[in-house]
């Protein structure tokens, strides 16, 4: 094993090793929404608004479907933290097997069944017409380009696992650079329109992938499985599956409300639906940091969780909380002061009052959004401590409760308060998955805290 690629996150201060664990995955996450801000950007001003308004209508369910995938992933490889945070390297091994199995399984389902269903469900969605076929043709090349996007998430969580966030960070990168060159190639010489898009995604997410396939068949000899560990064992299966398939419901579950919001948005117009969407880009790149400490605090939960260290569970969870609240506040600032400047880079419109209305509603949304963005920091960092923890299933509940809130927004609010009421989706659902995940991280630390006491 190359000991200089892993990291211990069961000793020392929680503080510093979650602040060194998070930026590096940080890093990752604002390149990705990099490339996604390219994306949109070169949609937005080479294609039209209707273009961008036909990828910003797949976004729900984008969401609903990429969303179960990389969740499934983040659950499949929450028993390799904790076997490696208890310096039982056969079983990690043979969790890495069999979710690796499992993984490509899923994949390959999700990608037949998702292609040949995506038209119907657009149509259902109520699409406006207007934009229906880009938006066909977005989602079908992503839902196609499912396997590539499993392979980079399951092994950058295998690599993340052991403690090193640096390296997947570097690929993305390499990917990010490589998608963005696709997108001008495929979109302005060879005018592919937004197909081009969708598949310069695709392939830079498969070469993030088998770049994290070299790097482990070079420097993670602890992850090179032998032929024992490739058999399928009903007991790691039982537990991968626990823990993975309620991390994709959760994700799931969270999006079935999003997509009754954008069903509910969509026939406000091309408009609404642009505004939406280049707000929700803005929001996607100021939600990185927020998004990386939930991911650290699986890794850093699993670790203590699997050498027996819940006393650190606590301090950790209150470190990252403080550093998500006063990140909250200063991106809150800068959405009020900056919004509008940022909106305006995603739109590209000769009817300068067009263009003026979707950077008014958008400025609109993000600043509502991230007026909320405290609660958001307590969503993503209970939960994810929650599912280090190994309670997976604890955790969809509170994706329940955030389809609710999205739902009720959406049936109720937006007609009568139109595009302002939708504006309000992520703050109510907040509240409602917070309502539920404070009192169950508190049951979860007991029960596991009697667990161990009885062990």
């Amino acid at each position: 094993m190359a000991k200089n690629t892993t990291k211990n996150m069961t000793e020392g201060s929680p503080a510093k090793l979650i602040l060194g664990f998070a930026v590096p995955m940080l890093m990752g996450m604002l390149f990705q929404q990099i490339y996604n801000f390219v994306d949109t950007i070169i949609v937005g001003r080479y294609l039209g608004v209707n273009a961008l308004a036909a990828v910003g209508s797949t976004g729900s369910i984008h969401f609903l479907i990429i969303g179960f995938c990389i969740g499934v992933c983040g659950g499949f490889t929450l028993p390799v933290a904790q076997r490696f945070g208890a310096k039982d390297y056969d079983g990690l091994r043979k969790y890495v097997g069999n979710s690796a199995i499992l993984a490509a399984i899923i994949a390959i389902v999700m990608a037949v069944v998702t292609s040949l269903l995506c038209r119907n469900i657009l149509e259902w969605m109520q699409t406006p017409a207007d934009i229906i076929d880009d938006a066909y043709d977005y989602i079908f090349v992503t839902f196609v380009g499912i396997p590539a996007i499993m392979l980079y998430n399951i092994l950058s969580g295998y690599i993340r696992s052991l403690g090193d966030a640096t390296t997947p960070v570097i690929y993305l990168l390499i990917s990010s650079f490589l998608n963005i060159g696709l997108d001008i190639l495929f979109i302005v010489p060879f005018q592919m329109g937004v197909f081009g898009a969708a598949l310069a995604t695709v392939l830079a997410q498969l070469v993030s992938g088998v770049l994290c396939l070299i790097h482990i068949c070079f420097k993670f000899e602890l992850l090179h499985l032998k032929q024992d560990d490739w058999r399928l064992n009903p007991q790691y299966v039982r537990v991968i599956l626990s823990m993975g398939l309620p991390m994709g419901l959760q994700y799931s579950i969270t999006a079935i409300g999003s997509v009754i919001l954008q069903a509910c948005v969509n026939p406000l117009g091309s408009i609404a639906v642009a505004s939406m969407t280049a707000s929700g880009k803005i929001s996607g790149f100021l939600m990185c940091p927020l998004d990386a400490l939930g991911s650290t605090m699986a890794t850093y939960s699993g670790q203590n969780v699997g050498a027996g260290k819940l006393e650190r569970l606590g301090k950790g969870l209150k470190s990252a909380i403080l550093i998500g609240w006063i990140y909250s506040a200063i991106a809150l600032g800068v959405s009020y002061f900056f919004g509008k400047d940022m909106i305006s880079i995603f739109v590209e419109a000769k009817d300068a009052a067009l263009k003026a209305q979707v950077i008014d509603q958008g400025y609109l949304c993000l600043v509502i959004g991230l007026s909320a963005y405290a609660l958001l920091t307590l969503v993503n960092t209970v939960r994810f401590t929650i599912q280090g923890m190994g309670f997976s299933g604890f955790a969809v509940f509170a994706g329940v409760a955030e389809m609710f809130a999205r739902a009720i927004v959406g049936i109720f609010l937006v007609p009568i308060f139109g595009f302002t009421g939708a504006c309000f989706a992520g703050p109510v659902a907040w509240v409602f998955a917070d309502a539920f995940l404070i009192p169950a991280y508190y049951s979860c630390y007991h029960k596991l805290k009697r667990i161990m006491n009885r062990t």
